[in-house]
């Protein structure tokens, strides 16, 4: 039994990762119809920023919890401006081209983050400080849920809560489900969509980056081809629940999730990969528009 509840709170982490990821594709496809596949280098880049933010403060002496705290604040800064200028360079001049065009352009931005970071830093794995401390009173359960586990958890909680209201209860919200809709009558009404695209990069690439130092944490190491992997994982969970639904990313992340965790457990880690693709192709088979995606319907 306790075997099964560690796999379960396992699937919950990676799962609450893939959320923080996929958000910010399901976000951006809401809004433009975009695939960014660029989304998982910016999730490498909030890592890599929380790693040289702190190795430098460890250096410094600082304490663990303020190194947890700064890094992270560094990594959301600068993740979100990668976001806002690669919405700048490489979307918005091709917003009323034909769809590949765009898509090809977010191929050519993965790769080109990648080997700038590959050039930049090193190809190697570089050990990542651990910043999240042992907790006195989960000790009793730490052989079944580590303190990093329950750290991840409750932040995405909380960021998913956030993002929740922002994007219910206040203007931006409304003016980001608006441009969702239609963006030409958004316009006529007085809504300046290129701004709620922009911010919609913006709060996509924070997402990203939390989600980079809160892996990296746990892993304990990273590389220029973590984000890679990450991203193809969260556009998958993506599209499982959903492409351009907030709670359809997050369902589609935790059952992915549990589905990798369950399959490493029980069966073999060699067949982790199989059993997340092979979910997805039942899924798109049977229900196309995912978990809670809205099928789309045309008049003849």
């Amino acid at each position: 039994m306790d075997y099964f509840i560690e796999l379960f709170f396992s699937g919950l982490t990676r799962g609450a990762i893939y959320a923080l990821i996929a958000l910010g594709y399901t976000m951006v496809y809401g809004i433009i119809g975009l695939i960014n596949f660029a989304h998982g280098e910016i999730y490498m880049i909030g890592a890599f920023t929380a790693f040289i933010i702190a190795t430098v403060l460890s250096i410094l002496g600082f304490p663990a919890i303020a190194i947890f705290v700064l890094a992270g604040f560094a990594a959301v800064i600068w993740s979100a401006s990668y976001g806002y200028t690669i919405e700048k360079i490489a979307y918005k001049p091709l917003r009323h081209a034909p769809r590949l065009s765009p898509l090809i352009s977010a191929i050519g931005m993965s790769i080109f983050l990648q080997n700038y970071v590959l050039l930049a830093q090193t190809s190697d794995f570089l050990p990542f400080p651990g910043l999240i401390k042992d907790f006195q009173f989960m000790e009793p359960i730490a052989h079944i849920v580590g303190s990093t586990d329950l750290v991840i958890l409750v932040t995405t909680t909380v960021v998913m809560i956030l993002l929740t209201c922002l994007i219910k209860y206040t203007r931006i919200g409304k003016a980001m489900r608006a441009t969702s809709q239609d963006r030409m009558m958004a316009r006529l009404v007085g809504i300046n969509v290129n701004r709620i695209i922009s911010v919609t990069f913006v709060i996509g690439s924070a997402l990203a980056a939390i989600g980079g130092l809160l892996i990296a944490s746990h892993i304990g190491q990273i590389n220029f081809y973590i984000g890679f992997i990450a991203g193809i994982k969260a556009f998958t969970a993506a599209v499982l629940g959903g492409i351009g639904s907030i709670p359809g990313a997050v369902l589609g992340s935790v059952v992915l999730g549990l589905t990798e965790s369950f399959a490493t457990g029980y069966v073999s880690s060699d067949y982790e990969d199989v059993f997340a693709f092979s979910l997805l192709v039942l899924i798109l088979i049977f229900k196309p528009s995912g978990l809670l995606g809205k099928a789309d319907t045309q008049k003849v």
